[in-house]
């Protein structure tokens, strides 16, 4: 290995060359404290920066043993030192003059969720973190000088503050490793409490702001009704009350305005871990849990949605139901199905956002459309066997049908913020409103016809003599939204449990890798799924890469969001 005074000469040596001069960087140097890697050299001054990493070993750092010893805390570790890192880049960042993207310092920018990312990782060997840098240049000439200030003079100095336990505040990170392990437990509780999801005493709900996660300040602090209050003693934070929600079938109710969709927002966003600070730190959601909406539009590929339609006039085949072009109920029964088909064991849905035939049918337009001439069984006349015989709860958030309230187990009405168990009232007064009587067609689980094939987008644009050698396709992130893979946009608008770009650009890796190694038309999509996922926990995110080098910029989804993004892959 090569040692900072070589990284040193090196860069005196091509003072003021032409630009592609830097590449001859391209490797690993030992400083004081720590190994600096230059994995990619940008190549000029206004492309994506170059891609650097540093790693510390573990006697280096000097965290105590037991924080290394788990995922949960590992990623919490790592969450904490990401934050910690971009608050002393952000320091230096531009201080170093150039032109285009000359000085730029830049790492992953973490929200108020905990995900594991490749900004940094530990390994036996160590703690790794991933950041970009802009090679400084005068027009397209290396200014090795301003790029000397960054690896000598500013590097070092957030190394030394971001990475090293002594120089850190124990007491914060404590904070953050304790918390994530309560978290943990209370996930744990969910299950052997038959318990859907957890809200806390004291959360705070509200969001500051449409484009800010950050808690809203002077809002009304959450209060369980004692009906449904629960006790947890947490392994650090000790006795914990709040709100259990049961399995089974929840209503949440309420005036407009009221805290119906704040709750329901809260919660989908309850299968991620929260830092503290966040007021739904306590917030905490069965993990497998799926936010579901119609998606007028969307792309669906051979999905059994019999148990919801049937019987098309035009004898369209809903056992294994294609189109390019879904309605909205025809989008979300998919989406149901393809739920099921990803092991979530909650939905989550919102009246406002669901297509309303999919949802209810009254009894005046029972009367006046005959059941025989109706091909949507609803959900409502579903949503009781999805539990009692897949075990799937669901909640969700109702406003205007009160045919509801007759299959509900639990009634919750927000009045103000504050929740309040109406159950027992709900229940006295359907007894005084029965629904009438209706024949619904008999349960079954859904068949799975699902083989994967590529899309005309993925095919190679021009013969190759190797014929075994995979396509390579170009990908493209476009935000939290969605991305281009080849000449497709897969458009992930509607996941709205993607809380982050980085999942995004993820979601983007993962189906290129598929697309070009696993995708061959016999392979069905949950094979396909469940292996990228088991070489995910396996081997981390650089698995997927076609790089030499594992990039920053990488955020691991769930398994739901997985299977959300290749339902929504186009393809023959």
């Amino acid at each position: 290995m090569q040692q900072s005074t070589d990284l040193q000469n090196m860069l005196h040596s091509i003072h003021r060359k032409s630009y592609p001069a830097y590449k001859s960087l391209k490797g690993a140097y030992q400083f004081g404290h720590y190994i600096l890697s230059v994995d990619h050299v940008q190549g000029d001054p206004f492309a994506s920066p170059s891609h650097i990493s540093i790693r510390v070993s573990h006697k280096t750092a000097g965290f105590p043993e037991e924080y290394l010893q788990n995922p949960v805390t590992k990623i919490t570790l790592c969450d904490y030192l990401t934050r910690q890192f971009e608050q002393q880049i952000n320091r230096f960042s531009f201080r170093a003059k150039g032109s285009g993207k000359s000085g730029l310092i830049s790492v992953s920018h973490c929200g108020q969720e905990v995900l594991k990312r490749t900004a940094c990782e530990i390994t036996d060997q160590g703690i790794t973190a991933r950041f970009f840098i802009g090679f400084p240049a005068n027009g397209r000439t290396v200014n090795s000088v301003e790029l000397e200030k960054i690896l000598f003079d500013f590097l070092p100095i957030c190394v030394q503050k971001a990475f090293l336990y002594k120089n850190l505040d124990a007491k914060k990170l404590e904070e953050a490793i304790f918390l994530a392990e309560d978290q943990a437990y209370i996930r744990e509780q969910l299950k052997k409490e038959a318990l859907a999801a957890f809200v806390a005493d004291g959360a705070i709900l509200p969001r500051e702001s449409g484009i800010s996660s950050h808690p809203m300040k002077d809002s009304i602090p959450f209060q369980s009704p004692d009906t449904l209050r629960v006790t947890m003693t947490l392994p650090h934070k000790g006795k914990i009350t709040g709100m259990g929600i049961p399995e089974g079938i929840t209503l949440i109710v309420g005036g407009g305005y009221h805290g119906k969709s704040t709750l329901l927002n809260a919660l989908e966003l309850g299968v991620y871990n929260h830092v503290p600070g966040d007021g739904r730190e306590y917030v905490v959601t069965n993990d497998t849990a799926l936010k579901l909406r119609s998606e007028d539009g969307r792309f669906i590929k051979d999905v059994d949605i019999s148990l919801f339609i049937n019987d098309l006039p035009n004898k369209k085949d809903t056992s294994c139901f294609s189109t390019e072009d879904a309605s909205g109920s025809t989008s979300q029964a998919a989406g149901i199905i393809e739920g099921i088909e990803a092991g979530s064991k909650v939905f989550l849905l919102d009246e406002d956002t669901s297509a309303t035939n999919f949802m209810v049918r009254d009894s005046f337009m029972q009367k006046v459309i005959a059941r025989e001439k109706e091909p949507i069984t609803p959900f409502l006349e579903r949503a009781g066997d999805l539990y009692h015989k897949a075990g799937i709860s669901t909640i969700l958030v109702a406003g205007s049908s009160g045919a509801f309230f007759h299959i509900a187990d639990t009634v919750i009405q927000m009045d103000s913020y504050y929740p309040l168990d109406i159950t027992h009232m709900v229940k006295t007064l359907c007894s005084q409103y029965p629904l009438p009587e209706i024949s619904v067609p008999g349960f079954h689980f859904p068949k799975s016809c699902r083989i994967m094939t590529k899309a005309a987008s993925a095919a190679p644009r021009s013969p190759r003599r190797d014929s075994d050698r995979p396509d390579r396709l170009k990908t493209k992130t476009h935000g939290k939204d969605g991305f281009s893979i080849g000449r497709q946009d897969v458009d992930l608008r509607y996941i709205e449990q993607i809380v982050d770009t980085e999942q995004t650009a993820s979601l983007s890796i993962l189906l290129k890798y598929a697309v070009e190694h696993l995708i061959d038309g016999k392979r069905t999509l949950p094979e396909i799924v469940e292996y990228l996922i088991k070489e995910l926990d396996r081997k981390g995110l650089g698995f997927f890469s076609n790089n030499s080098y594992i990039s920053c910029g990488y955020a691991s989804p769930r398994a739901q969001e997985i299977y959300s993004c290749f339902n929504r892959y186009r393809r023959p």
